[in-house]
């Protein structure tokens, strides 16, 4: 992504001029007050692992699901990932603007992406990780905080994928190295979901990781989760949101215990596009 066009997609949403001209201490202080009093947001940017899903899907859960199981009211999770993108993607389609114009001081913005960048075949979504991928995440970042936001980057979940001695294998590339340099460059809270999740796979060996993901009759999903895998995901998540200090102690809930399945639930059929 040029400088331009970064510029462009922050500029586009009504972000950077109007606060360039604030103070960094009122900004501060509109943090603490306004997320006190009304409670704070944590919006969800990112592919298809987190997305939510409807019933035409199910079992097919995302992460991003489960996560306000893991959280205590009045802190709420706005899920605005998206099957099939990547960060090129997501910003060429305008949708971090919405997100951006929801945006308040003391939210958060969660960005997980890296699945769907890796495609070098697909021009709509492939960002080279060193390149347009570690740009696109920087636009994520440089919009959170020109709205007071708090940024967070996760590096992508892993795929179940073993090899013929039982290790669980990585998948993805340069992307969450990638990731993780804009995060530390930036000085922004990384979640390292890829590490955990593989760690988790290897915990749980190649027989039962599939009762984690979308292994049905008739498909055998080793990328997308059931509701078993995106709760045990989301807690990963919710766990290292309280580890990086991003959430404090009581603003999470649950993240030793056994949640029932039952409790996720498919919508009907998703919102008419507008």
């Amino acid at each position: 992504m040029t400088v331009g066009r970064r510029e462009a997609v922050v500029a586009g949403a009504g972000l950077v001029l109007a606060l360039a001209a604030r103070p960094a201490a009122a900004r501060t202080e509109e943090s603490a007050e306004g997320a006190a009093s009304r409670g704070r947001t944590l919006y969800v940017a990112g592919d298809s692992t987190a997305a939510q899903k409807y019933a035409d899907a199910a079992p097919e859960t995302g992460w991003g699901m489960a996560l306000p199981f893991f959280l205590h009211r009045p802190l709420t999770v706005a899920n605005h990932a998206v099957n099939g993108r990547s960060t090129k993607s997501f910003l060429d389609e305008g949708r971090l603007e919405p997100i951006a114009a929801a945006l308040r001081p003391g939210d958060l913005l969660l960005v997980q992406f890296g699945h769907n960048d890796a495609k070098s075949t697909d021009p709509a979504r492939y960002a080279a990780p060193w390149g347009a991928y570690q740009d696109n995440l920087r636009v994520f970042v440089e919009t959170a905080r020109a709205r007071g936001a708090q940024p967070v980057i996760a590096t992508s979940v892993e795929r179940r994928r073993f090899d013929a001695a039982g290790t669980a294998q990585r998948s993805l590339g340069d992307y969450p190295a990638a990731a993780r340099a804009v995060a530390a460059a930036s000085g922004v809270p990384l979640l390292d979901i890829e590490a955990l999740s593989l760690e988790l796979w290897q915990r749980l060996g190649p027989e039962t990781t599939k009762t984690y993901f979308n292994w049905t009759a008739t498909e055998q999903d080793n990328t997308h989760f059931n509701p078993p895998g995106a709760i045990e995901v989301a807690r990963l998540v919710a766990r290292e949101l309280l580890r990086t200090r991003v959430l404090a102690p009581h603003e999470t809930r649950r993240l030793d215990d056994n949640l029932p399945t039952d409790w996720i639930t498919w919508p009907p059929a998703a919102p008419s596009a507008s």
